[in-house]
């Protein structure tokens, strides 16, 4: 069942969730939050770019939740999403900080589709798609941050996806629990820096993010 958008009951939903989070966003960008949110639940009931069906728990689960990890993302000015999906948390990150540039990558079209249209309707310049493997990925500027959300496991995200980062850049990965087998899984020179745990307004679970660096030998 399709289920309703309700943009009067989500916006004070999101405006609550943008303040909890001491974020800094103008009305414009809210707007544009929620212009992807409508875009999202509309594409998801044909494509299916997400399991969450209900608008409600999309904008929780969903778009607050990368919300919460804005502040991680301070100092990045060329950033690159794998397996973007929905474009979570890649179309969230390009709304909130137009200032700085953000790729997103994956493997199947009906979701680099939507992501092409989202930029397209929603206007977002900064915003670069790709459509294919990240391994297969070359680009003229590497990335300083790189980022994923419950993309793969933490040592396969490096290894396919290690080349495309500059020299001193770091991997921000999303994470539930941050497994610690998966942390310990990680090849040599590779290493987490912190764990940082992040909390989601709305939201009663585990949610943490891992940033990851290269080991100077």
């Amino acid at each position: 069942m399709k289920q309703q958008f309700d943009r009067a009951a989500l916006a004070p939903i999101l405006h609550e969730g943008i303040a909890a989070l001491d974020l800094n966003l103008s009305v414009e960008q809210s707007e544009k939050l929620l212009d992807y949110l409508a875009l999202l639940a509309k594409w998801n009931s044909v494509y299916n770019l997400t399991s969450v069906r209900d608008p409600m728990q999309m904008l929780t689960l969903h778009v607050l939740d990368s919300l919460a990890a804005i502040p991680a993302f301070a100092d990045a000015k060329n950033v690159l999403d794998v397996g973007a999906g929905g474009g979570l948390p890649g179309m969230v990150l390009a709304i909130s900080r137009p200032d700085m540039k953000v790729a997103m990558i994956d493997t199947v079209h009906k979701k680099t589709a939507f992501l092409t249209q989202v930029k397209a309707e929603l206007g977002l310049s900064n915003v670069t798609v790709y459509t294919k493997r990240v391994e297969q990925l070359e680009v003229q500027q590497k990335f300083d941050v790189i980022t994923s959300r419950a993309f793969a496991d933490l040592s396969d995200f490096v290894n396919w996806s290690g080349h495309l980062l500059e020299e001193g850049g770091q991997f921000i990965a999303l994470k539930g629990v941050a497994p610690p087998d998966e942390r310990e899984r990680l090849p040599a020179e590779w290493k987490v820096s912190e764990l940082r745990p992040i909390q989601v307004p709305g939201l009663n679970a585990e949610r943490h993010l891992v940033f990851i660096a290269r080991v100077l030998i």
